[in-house]
């Protein structure tokens, strides 16, 4: 072997200084920070060694002219145990490089989480723990406990903003009243603020049987008439423009509950109006009161009361179809039982129509508890429309036009008109 293979010859120093973890896998003993000061030594300590190895070298070829088989065969194992060394030096530079630019970021991270530079932001699980180094450090039961502060919640300024809640389009509305009791009158429509009818008031019939050539008597009758004025019901609500161009639902829900509001009041006023100012006259308002027609009649129950006013409207000449009721007084009738304690309409667990005496009960809360009506509605009264649920929106009220602002309108015009005040009785449940 030549001289220029001296510098391999040398390497047999290297290798019998180097750490043996080095040129293989590296052992799970030793730590990076270990190695690191192993390889630095283990330098240091070739580099004296290459020296006096590479004098040795010379002085032998100077000496023999040539190198010796054993010579040759540890050269050979030299280069391979350089190549293996280079390799294993650069994995671990690259290992070494990789853990201080996570060390770095981990540091940054701690000074930003973890109260550096005074920042309180949020810590990971991970962070938490690393934080409490000294009880993981002193753990040797099954269980520690760990403060965990600023950790990663569901709350606002933390992982809260970030969670997303499904979201209903469709209110939650209140409830609405069951409007039954203006749908029991007969409807007409009228084309003039005032509606006029004749309505008879006097009926004496004189018709007899007359012999042939006698004369005849003389019967009476008359009519009265009677004018009815178209009565408004309306009301209004004032929006801002942005909202309702920014919510979909709200223009429908407004004009929902404009009408409802409006259809609400016509009950009222159609049951109990009292005809002062601009309000109808209602039913219970022109109804006859209730008259026992014969005391030897039982008038003890609810029950015989409002059998007893079927009773009044058939000498009246009229049919009663339907009673108007409060929910309570109903639910007292139904529940009423015989001797033995039974009920005597039908079993709990049954199905019944609201029925008394074979005529419609109308459940109400628009009729108070207590009181009740009865008789032929749709005889005794008709509801005429002037001018039908009308909604409309307008910006030029008030100061609505410089305030952005939507005045939101909902109004009917109607006339009630009593044609046969006898065709119905009202009364109420006092017992003496």
């Amino acid at each position: 072997m030549t001289k220029h293979m001296m510098p391999a010859i040398s390497m047999a120093a290297l290798a019998s200084a180097c750490p043996v973890h080095v040129l293989g896998a590296p052992m799970n003993e030793a730590s990076d920070a270990e190695m690191l000061r192993e390889i630095n030594a283990a330098l240091k300590k070739i580099e004296g060694d290459v020296k006096g190895t590479a004098e040795d070298a010379l002085k032998e070829a100077k000496k023999s002219g040539e190198v010796s088989a054993e010579t040759k065969l540890t050269a050979d194992k030299l280069l391979t145990t350089q190549a293996e060394l280079n390799t294993s030096l650069k994995n671990l530079t690259d290992k070494v490089e990789g853990l201080t630019a996570q060390n770095q970021e981990l540091a940054q991270n701690f000074a930003s989480g973890l109260g550096g530079g005074g920042n309180d932001g949020p810590m990971s699980l991970g962070q938490a723990v690393v934080a409490q180094h000294d009880a993981v450090k002193a753990f040797s039961g099954s269980a520690i406990k760990l403060d965990i502060n600023n950790a990663i919640t569901t709350a606002d300024g933390s992982a809260g903003g970030l969670i997303y809640r499904e979201e209903e389009r469709e209110p939650v509305r209140m409830p609405k009243r069951r409007l039954l009791v203006a749908g029991l009158l007969s409807r007409g429509v009228v084309s003039s603020d005032a509606h006029t009818y004749r309505k008879q008031t006097v009926r004496t019939s004189a018709a007899a049987m007359v012999a042939e050539g006698a004369a005849t008597p003389e019967s009476n009758y008359g009519w009265t008439k009677v004018t009815d004025t178209v009565r408004k019901i309306g009301h209004h609500i004032n929006v801002s423009e942005e909202s309702l161009a920014d919510a979909d639902y709200l223009q429908s829900e407004i004009d929902t509950e404009l009408r409802y509001g409006l259809d609400l009041e016509e009950e009222k006023q159609v049951l109990a109006g009292d005809g002062i100012g601009e309000n109808h006259l209602g039913l219970i308002s022109v109804a006859p009161g209730f008259v026992a027609a014969d005391a030897s009649l039982p008038n003890a129950t609810r029950i015989d009361r409002l059998r007893l006013a079927i009773l009044q409207i058939a000498l009246e000449d009229y049919y009663l179809t339907s009673f108007v009721l409060n929910p309570v007084d109903w639910a007292g009738i139904e529940m009423t039982k015989n001797a033995n304690g039974d009920y005597i309409f039908t079993r709990p667990d049954g199905v019944t129509s609201p029925v008394l005496w074979g005529r419609d009960v109308v459940e109400s809360n628009s009729m108070s508890k207590g009181e009740w009506l009865g008789g032929d509605l749709a005889m005794a009264s008709t509801l005429y429309d002037r001018q039908q649920t009308e909604v409309k929106l307008s910006t030029e009220h008030g100061d609505n036009f410089i305030e952005g602002m939507v005045t939101v309108q909902a109004k009917k015009r109607q006339l009630l008109a009593h044609k046969r005040n006898l065709a119905i009785v009202k009364g109420d449940f006092t017992f003496v």
